[in-house]
C-alpha cells in the first residue's frame, strides 16, 4: 500500500481551547482507519479540517501529493474526498432519487435549462448508486420522510456521486437500532470492497469499529495517544484507561 493521506503538526484552537494538539496521521491506500475518542476528543473538529470545513491554525493536509490546507471543501470534494455528517445532510423535501441526481448534477458542474432540463440528467447512474446502497424501492419517496437508517443510506449515496477514492463518515452508525447498525456496516463494507475505497470514519460503537477497522487512532483531548492495529490498540494500557474501559464489555 502506498500514501494517500498525510497529516503533520495539526493544531486548532476555539478561543483558547485546543481541539487539535499536533496531530500526525498517515492513511494508506486502501485502507479502513477509525478514529475514536471521548465525547469532545475533536473527532468531527479533525474531520472538518481534512475536508476544509476549518483551517487550521498550523499543520498540513496532504492527500495523494497535493496540500488541501486553505483549500474549500468543494474544490477538496472534486479532488477526492467526499465524507458524511453526524447530522443528516440530505434536502428531506426532495424525492431520495432527486437527492442523488442533484449530487451527480453539482459534481458534474451541469446547469439544466429548457433544452436540457434537469430531470433528464444522469438517471441511470442515479439508478445504480440506489440500488447500490438499497434505495432502489424508495426512489420516490420524499427524504425527509425515511426512517433514520435509510436516511443515512442516502446521505452515503450523496457522498458517493462525488465519486470519491478517500470516503470519510462521521458516527455513521449514531442513533441506529443494532439491526440497522448491523445492516449499515455490511453495506459500508461491501462498498468500500466493490469500489475500492480508502474509509476514514469515526464511530463510539466499539463492535463496528473493531469489526471493520484495520487500523485505530485514539483521539484524546485533540492529540493521537495511539494508533495501530485493533489489537494493539486494545491492549495499550493508556486506551483502556481514557476510553476503552467504558467499553469493555463490548
Amino acid at each position: 500500500m502506498t500514501g494517500m493521506l498525510t497529516i503533520a503538526g495539526l493544531w486548532k484552537s476555539f478561543d483558547g481551547f485546543v481541539a487539535t494538539r499536533d496531530v500526525h496521521l498517515t492513511l494508506n491506500q486502501g485502507e479502513t482507519h477509525a478514529v475514536i475518542g471521548p465525547n469532545g476528543a475533536g473527532k468531527t473538529t479533525f474531520f472538518n479540517l481534512i475536508t476544509g470545513h476549518i483551517r487550521p491554525d498550523r499543520g498540513s493536509v496532504n492527500f495523494e501529493g497535493t496540500e488541501l490546507t486553505g483549500r474549500p471543501p468543494e474544490k477538496i470534494v472534486r479532488m477526492g474526498i467526499a465524507r458524511s455528517f453526524q447530522r443528516i445532510n440530505i434536502y428531506p423535501r426532495l424525492s431520495v432519487f432527486e437527492n442523488v441526481q442533484v449530487a451527480l448534477i453539482a459534481h458534474k458542474r451541469q446547469h439544466w435549462n429548457l433544452f436540457t432540463p434537469g430531470r433528464s440528467l444522469h438517471r441511470e447512474d442515479t439508478a445504480d448508486l440506489l440500488r447500490l446502497v438499497g434505495l432502489s424501492g424508495e426512489a420516490i419517496e420524499v427524504a425527509g420522510e425515511l426512517s433514520y437508517g435509510k436516511q443515512k443510506q442516502l446521505e452515503l449515496a450523496i457522498a458517493l456521486a462525488a465519486q470519491p477514492r478517500l470516503l470519510l463518515l462521521d458516527e455513521p452508525t449514531a442513533g441506529m437500532s443494532p439491526h440497522e447498525t448491523a445492516d449499515a456496516i455490511a453495506l459500508i463494507r461491501d462498498i468500500v470492497k466493490a469500489r475500492g475505497l480508502t474509509l476514514l470514519f469515526t464511530e463510539h460503537d466499539m463492535s463496528v469499529v473493531f469489526g471493520i477497522a484495520e487500523r485505530i487512532s485514539v483521539l484524546h483531548h485533540g492529540e493521537i495517544i495511539a494508533s495501530g492495529t485493533p489489537e494493539a490498540v486494545r491492549d495499550d494500557p493508556e486506551v483502556r484507561r481514557v476510553y476503552l474501559g467504558e467499553h469493555a464489555h463490548e
